[in-house]
C-alpha cells in the first residue's frame, strides 16, 4: 500500500532478459533500509525487491517483470531503458503520514498526455484515459498517475485536466512530461467501490 508521495526520483541502470525482464535501479534509499522481498513502487507499479546492494550515495535494488506487467502498463509504449527515469514511493508503514492517498500499486490503465498549457509556474496537462475507466475521474477527485497522487481539475469524456506545481515538477519525473507520452493510471479505491455500489443499486 501507497500513497502516492514520491519519495524518489530512481534511474535505471540495466534491463535483462532472463525469462520475466530484471531491472536494476539506482536510488539515494539507504541501502540498509531495503529489505528483499520489500515493495517499492516505481511509477506506480507495485513491484518486489528481488536483490539491492550499496552505491555511492544510495543503493541500487533490482525487480522482476512479467509479460503481464509489461503489457498492462505504459512500458508496453515505452519500455524502460538504461537512463530512464522513475517515480519512485516506500510502502506505507503503520504510523506515516497519509500526505496524498491510499494507492495500491496495481495499475488499471494506460492514459495518454494529449495537451499541456503554462499556466504561471505550473503546468495544467490534459490527459485521456481509457474509456471504461473514465466513469471513475471526478472533477477534485484523487487519481494516481505514474505513482503521483494528484488532483483532477476537471473532466469532460474521457479527457481531464491535472495542473502540476513547480515543487512536483522539480521532485518527480513530471518536469520531463511531454505530448504524446503514455502514463500509468491508478483511479481511486474509493471511486471504484462507489461505483460498484452503484451497479449494485
Amino acid at each position: 500500500m501507497f500513497t502516492g508521495m514520491i519519495t524518489d526520483i530512481g534511474q535505471v541502470a540495466s534491463v535483462a532478459r532472463k525469462g520475466d525482464l530484471e531491472v536494476r535501479i539506482a536510488s539515494s534509499y539507504d541501502p540498509g533500509s531495503i529489505e528483499i522481498g520489500a515493495s517499492i513502487a516505481c511509477d506506480g507499479i507495485c513491484l518486489t525487491v528481488t536483490d539491492r546492494g550499496p552505491l555511492e550515495g544510495g543503493a541500487w535494488f533490482e525487480v522482476d517483470l512479467s509479460a503481464e506487467t509489461v503489457s498492462r502498463t505504459s512500458l508496453a509504449r515505452t519500455p524502460w531503458a538504461p537512463g530512464s527515469r522513475v517515480n519512485l514511493e516506500r510502502a506505507l508503514k503503520v504510523g506515516d503520514e497519509l500526505g496524498g492517498h491510499i494507492v495500491s500499486g496495481h495499475v488499471d490503465g494506460i492514459a495518454e498526455v494529449v495537451a499541456m498549457a503554462e499556466e504561471g509556474g505550473s503546468t495544467r496537462v490534459t490527459f485521456r484515459a481509457p474509456e471504461p475507466l473514465a466513469r471513475f475521474i471526478a472533477s477534485k477527485g484523487s487519481i494516481a498517475l505514474n505513482g503521483t497522487s494528484l488532483t483532477v481539475n476537471e473532466v469532460e469524456g474521457c479527457e481531464f485536466g491535472v495542473n502540476f506545481i513547480p515543487h512536483t515538477k522539480a521532485h518527480t519525473t513530471w518536469g520531463g512530461i511531454r505530448t504524446g507520452d503514455a502514463v500509468n493510471l491508478e483511479i481511486d479505491t474509493l471511486a471504484r467501490y462507489v461505483a460498484r455500489l452503484q451497479d449494485w443499486g
